[in-house]
């Protein structure tokens, strides 16, 4: 029901225009009493958003069941592409309601507050990683898990924008993760996999060379995007 009254919306934003359209119209729309509307939604800018609390929670269902020696940052990555995999389940629906979204200010401002929601999440989940190791003055972890937090959002925001301006079209996903390697190489080593020495936590991958041959070493269950990290440094400071 949310979704068919979100689609109802969208054609009446469309043909009518945002302020032109009551909520009556839409719930006549969709063929449900205005008391069904607000069952689902709070007010009509809500409908155009009804995916938002759902991805929320998947990308937190990402966090909670995140592998115990991952990288923090590359769980927080892959928690919000949940919110990048809602926009490209429907590109034309996606570009559509970008497009709305720019013309309304009231729509913008819904759009700012979901941002903060899913910022303020990975923030929280990024301060219970913080290695303090990698800094002398641990006052500074707030900050960092701040900042981290907002490059990851800024970056997927930055690249869903760009593919819905160029209509929808092209290997979203690839574009996000090359976006991530950036964040990954300026935050990455300011976040431990667990807090503490817990016993028995794997040792993290290292690289020497000998001669022309790069040797890695570490574990199988090491995560990849740490095995590439070790490596290309290796590759860097030869």
């Amino acid at each position: 029901m949310r979704r068919e009254l979100a689609a109802a919306a969208m054609e009446l934003f469309a043909t009518k225009g945002y302020e032109g359209t009551t909520v009556d119209e839409i719930a006549a729309a969709a063929g449900v009493a205005r008391r069904t509307f607000f069952r689902h939604f709070r007010s009509k800018e809500e409908a155009i958003f009804p995916d938002h609390d759902d991805t929320l929670e998947r990308a937190r269902a990402v966090l909670d069941a995140a592998p115990p020696h991952e990288n923090p940052l590359d769980t927080v990555c892959r928690g919000i592409k949940e919110v990048m995999k809602m926009y490209a389940a429907s590109p034309a629906g996606s570009v559509e309601r970008y497009k709305l979204t720019r013309e309304v200010p009231a729509l913008r401002e819904r759009e700012i507050a979901s941002v903060a929601r899913y910022e303020r999440l990975f923030t929280r989940y990024l301060l219970g990683h913080f290695d303090e190791a990698a800094h002398r003055d641990g006052d500074h972890d707030p900050l960092l898990a701040e900042v981290a937090a907002s490059a990851v959002v800024t970056a997927h925001n930055h690249v869903l924008r760009r593919w819905l301006r160029g209509g929808g079209e092209g290997d979203v996903m690839a574009q996000l993760d090359r976006a991530f390697a950036i964040v990954r190489q300026t935050f990455g080593t300011g976040f431990g996999a667990s807090r503490g020495d817990a016993p028995g936590e794997p040792e993290p991958a290292t690289a020497t060379t000998r001669g022309e041959v790069l040797v890695t070493v570490t574990r199988t269950d090491t995560p990849l995007p740490d095995i590439m990290r070790t490596i290309e440094t290796a590759l860097r400071t030869r």
